[in-house]
């Protein structure tokens, strides 16, 4: 980071209790110059809680408190605002579950002084996921597979939740408009990205399957994702070739 960044690390969390602390720990102590923003959602576990603990004895952690569960992508919106309020100059994504290792962070932060997105990838060399089922792994692959075979672009990894912005990035893909949810939210975000001209990069990663808590992965989430490519798809086609008056 140059000496004049502000880098926010935005953790969403919803019955992330386990895990908070050593997460918000592990970040501070890979990157201390980051400040984190827990977005939780009225978790019934006490995490809302837990992370205004944190917050009092470390001024780098804030907490947004959101009344009701509504989706990932919410959170994020939210946890972007709030970041653009303050004028941040790099806000990253980043799960709560130590599926992604805080250890790339740095690389990230780096890589975003030349780039204006910054992709952790499963999907190029050097990057894989592990502790995965077969059929997990199979879905994965597959719904990344659809997505790129649909939307075209050179990013290999559309679904990945570890991603790194410029604040000026976020303003140049309307992040607000954004109404997906789940995987469909990183994947929108994405390929606005890409519409957008803006350099990309993607670094690899080795995502670890979560050891503690629960995954919120959901049909409901798989079906969405499905839908929005082909809408996203859709609404590409009619921006491309607009139809003759």
């Amino acid at each position: 980071m140059t000496t004049t960044d502000r880098t926010l690390v935005c953790i969403p969390t919803y019955n992330e209790r386990e895990n908070i602390v050593p997460i918000v720990t592990a970040v501070l102590e890979m990157s201390p110059a980051v400040e984190l923003l827990i977005v939780d959602d009225a978790s019934p576990d006490g995490t809302g809680a837990t992370a205004e603990e944190l917050a009092k004895k470390d001024p780098r952690v804030h907490v947004l408190h959101r009344p009701v569960k509504s989706g990932l992508g919410h959170a994020y919106i939210a946890a972007f605002c709030w970041a653009m309020a303050r004028d941040y100059d790099k806000i990253v994504e980043f799960d709560a579950d130590f599926s992604h290792n805080p250890v790339y962070l740095p690389e990230m932060l780096v890589r975003l002084e030349r780039c204006d997105v910054v992709v952790g990838s499963r999907r190029v060399p050097g990057g894989e996921s592990v502790g995965w089922t077969l059929p997990r792994r199979l879905i994965s692959l597959g719904g990344s597979l659809y997505a790129r075979t649909l939307l075209g672009g050179a990013i290999h990894d559309l679904t990945g939740g570890f991603n790194g912005f410029r604040a000026e990035a976020l303003l140049a893909v309307d992040y607000s408009t954004i109404r997906a949810q789940g995987y469909m939210f990183q994947v929108e975000i994405k390929h606005r990205a890409q519409r957008a001209g803006l350099k990309v990069e993607e670094m690899p990663i080795v995502f670890v399957d979560r050891t503690r808590g629960t995954s919120k992965m959901s049909a409901a989430i798989f079906a969405e994702a499905m839908l929005g490519v082909a809408r996203l798809k859709l609404g590409r086609a009619w921006v491309a070739k607009p139809r003759e008056p």
